[in-house]
């Protein structure tokens, strides 16, 4: 019972924090008020005023830094934007890796470095080693190689949401290989793709990452 009541107490502190923050108490990027100070505003123990802020800081609202405090990062609650994202169709997601991947990619093409080029060979030959075995290791591996790929247009924007969005993907990607065998020509599409980075042709890469997204 008594830890019946401890989650409640940590549920209603963080529904009236996260109202605050949409009513506008702090500015992004504001340092909050310390956990005592909102232990005595809220009536509740800094215990539960903890506990609340790192609800919080998992839902992606609040940064908690060591020795620092807690910063606001966003008034949007990053865990709304996911609870959508689990309810969308695989069609609805196919329609927006169209537009955020396969842009973001055309994007890498201009921007990416030799570093990036390095390390998105790695993360392939990584994936090629499961991709005709273990179904969930190769998963794994291919959202680290696409990941990479978006991060390689070197715009936090893009990379933030294709983390959010990665989950989507991950389960067109397991629905397809599920009901085929893996594909040895739309596995080397990937490979393709680093290559037209490495040419710095965004044309290329963009019709190359769309094929990849149809196949």
């Amino acid at each position: 019972m008594s830890l019946i009541v401890k989650r409640s107490l940590v549920y209603q502190a963080v529904e009236q924090l996260r109202e605050r923050i949409a009513q506008g108490a702090w500015a992004i990027g504001q340092r909050l008020p310390t956990e005592p100070e909102l232990a005595l505003e809220l009536g509740i123990s800094r215990n539960t005023v903890r506990e609340a802020m790192r609800v919080l800081a998992f839902s992606g609202l609040v940064e908690i830094r060591q020795g620092d405090g807690s910063y606001l990062r966003t008034v949007q609650d990053p865990l709304q934007a996911v609870l959508a994202l689990s309810r969308c169709s695989l069609e609805h997601a196919r329609e927006a890796r169209h537009i955020l991947e396969a842009e973001a990619i055309g994007l890498a093409a201009q921007r990416c470095t030799e570093a990036d080029l390095v390390q998105l060979r790695a993360a392939l030959v990584q994936s090629g080693e499961h991709f005709h075995g273990d179904l969930q290791a190769y998963l794994e591996a291919d959202m680290v190689f696409h990941q990479r790929l978006v991060d390689a247009a070197h715009n936090p924007a893009l990379s933030e949401l294709y983390r959010y969005f990665s989950g989507m993907v991950r389960a067109a990607v397991e629905q397809n290989m599920q009901h085929a065998p893996g594909c040895q020509a739309t596995f080397d599409l990937h490979g393709q793709i680093v290559e037209a980075l490495a040419q710095h042709d965004p044309a290329l890469a963009k019709r190359l990452t769309r094929a990849l997204i149809e196949s």
